[in-house]
């Protein structure tokens, strides 16, 4: 079963959706629009629409007959970049633009709710959930804490994303650890300025802090087995203000992140000692401050082989990678899925050339994919509401 031939004769209004979402970014809580256009496309296609979930987020719900209840999942929010394309549909709003693909996820669930509302081949209930804020500002997290699943229990929820780099149309996923725990951590080294002149009488936090930055990298290298995935990032790095003055202090922060909750645990534990133990021995104080992050984005076995067989149905099961790499990125998807079993799962976005990664300002939505990602959606709930 390839990719549905209602939902490719409505390529181009699905196109249009994404493209007028595209050139009206709004992020996280401030999804005003592209929730009011979300509800407005649910309406026409006579599902339930709730509002108000965590601000702008909304819940459609399909019924149709007795039967069990899924929740798919799709993020609305935009990021703070200067859009770098020239697109006809590149972002009107300065230093905001869809540098994600929330664009197209928000797309393909419409496409995909059109679908079923007409077609009606399941028994039991679709929860369509547009997320506001996946972006730094754990949305998700607001939702389930709302009381998401509590008012629509389900078996199962279900999220996707684009992935640029995996071949266009492709699929990718994994059961267990996908994407990982993020956590932040800030430090301020406390030493005692001077003259530059005159390094013998102050306390350099500059050194220490440089110290620092090179110790942290042991933790990975040689506290973390090897098979075991971990990061260890200093991003930032500010001290002084002229070339002739060592400063009091400077401030260092960076990201730690793990697949699994022991690692994630050891991370922190570790930053914490590293950071006050070379500072000291550099004569130096240190204040650390340590944020905890979204957690790891974990799938549940059953869940993921009801995605692979969604996938295969649309693509070929030589189209689905069964075993990908996990991504060292994080996902707030991850909150709903610590809450209620579900699958994340990948589609191939096409090729990252010329820096069209994720979060670049070079950064555009592959279109040829709206159809097929939308047809996994309406395969998955046909498969698992059979």
């Amino acid at each position: 079963m390839p990719v549905i031939d209602d939902i490719e004769q409505r390529h181009g209004e699905m196109r249009a959706w994404r493209r007028h979402i595209h050139a009206h970014p709004e992020l996280a809580f401030e999804e005003h629009g592209t929730s009011d256009f979300v509800a407005a496309r649910l309406a026409e296609f006579g599902v339930a629409v709730e509002r108000g979930w965590a601000t702008t987020g909304i819940v459609g719900t399909l019924s149709n007959g007795d039967g069990p209840a899924i929740a798919l999942r799709a993020d609305m929010d935009a990021l703070p970049i200067h859009e770098a394309g020239d697109a006809p549909h590149r972002s009107t709003c300065d230093g905001r633009m869809h540098a994600c693909g929330h664009d197209g996820h928000t797309a393909m669930l419409l496409g995909a709710a059109r679908y079923l509302a007409l077609s009606r081949r399941f028994r039991g209930t679709v929860h369509f959930i547009f997320q506001p804020a996946e972006e730094n500002e754990a949305g998700g997290r607001v939702m389930v804490e709302q009381g998401l699943f509590s008012a629509h229990p389900v078996e199962a929820v279900y999220g996707m994303h684009n992935w640029p780099g995996l071949d266009t149309g492709r699929f990718a996923v994994r059961a267990g650890p996908f994407m990982a725990a993020a956590d932040s951590f800030e430090a301020t080294i406390i030493g005692r300025g001077g003259h530059a002149a005159m390094p013998h009488t102050v306390i350099d936090p500059i050194v220490a802090a440089a110290a620092i930055v090179g110790a942290l990298q042991t933790i990975t290298s040689r506290t973390v087995h090897p098979l075991d995935a971990a990061v260890v990032s200093v991003a930032c790095f500010h001290a002084g203000a002229i070339s002739n003055v060592i400063p009091d202090t400077a401030v260092i922060a960076g990201t730690a992140r793990a697949l699994r909750a022991e690692v994630r645990d050891h991370l922190e534990t570790s930053v914490r000692r590293l950071i006050t133990a070379v500072a000291r021995a550099h004569g130096a104080d240190a204040e650390v401050r340590y944020h905890r992050g979204y957690p790891a984005t974990v799938n549940h076995p059953a869940a993921v082989e009801q995605a692979r067989a969604a996938a295969a149905a649309v693509v070929g099961a030589s189209e689905v990678d069964p075993d990908p790499m996990p991504s060292m990125g994080a996902e707030d998807f991850a909150y709903m899925l610590e809450r209620t079993p579900g699958c994340y799962i990948w589609l191939g976005n096409g090729p990252a050339e010329g820096g069209r990664v994720l979060h670049s300002p070079r950064y555009d939505f592959n279109d040829v994919i709206l159809p097929i990602g939308a047809s996994y959606w309406a395969r998955l709930v046909e498969t698992v509401l059979a």
